[in-house]
């Protein structure tokens, strides 16, 4: 089964301390998250993201059915980069890195490089480009939506 990568890059309307600030707060997520998906934390969240962290979600991906997604903070690099990486949830393998950079102009630059595996094996494989591929770049898309909107304070 291969791996696959997905890189989203857009540039937020915020300094890089605010923008920093905004997606290394773990309870920022869900306001990011297509409501279809039916995103739900259920573990105690800190304020701001650590190595070793492990955080517990509830999503609902296919048909409405639950899963549990288990994350773990692995490195952190304060206001320029982290990484979270699945331990428990729907992908085989999933290593997520989100990197800022300030501009020049006061504005920053927000990266997502994803390198996953998909689940169901095989079939995870033929249901990629049709499914899983597309659902992963809506959420992504979702996501420069909601910030360039304005409305979550960034």
């Amino acid at each position: 089964m291969p791996i696959y990568t997905l890189q989203h890059s857009q540039v937020v309307e915020a300094s890089c301390d605010r923008s920093w600030a905004f997606f290394s707060d773990p309870r920022n997520l869900a306001k990011i998250t297509p409501p279809d998906l039916g995103f739900e934390i259920v573990s105690d969240l800190p304020q701001s993201i650590r190595p070793g962290l492990m955080i517990q979600y509830r999503v609902r991906p296919l048909l409405g059915i639950p899963v549990t997604w288990l994350t773990e903070i692995t490195h952190v690099v304060p206001g320029h980069s982290f990484v979270d990486e699945q331990r428990v949830g729907p992908y085989r393998i999933w290593h997520h890195e989100h990197t800022f950079v300030p501009l020049d102009d006061g504005r920053t630059e927000c990266t997502d490089l994803v390198h996953y595996v998909p689940p169901f094996g095989p079939l995870g494989g033929l249901l990629h480009p049709w499914l899983i591929r597309p659902r992963l770049e809506a959420i992504f898309r979702y996501r420069e939506e909601r910030i360039r909107s304005g409305a979550l304070g960034i």
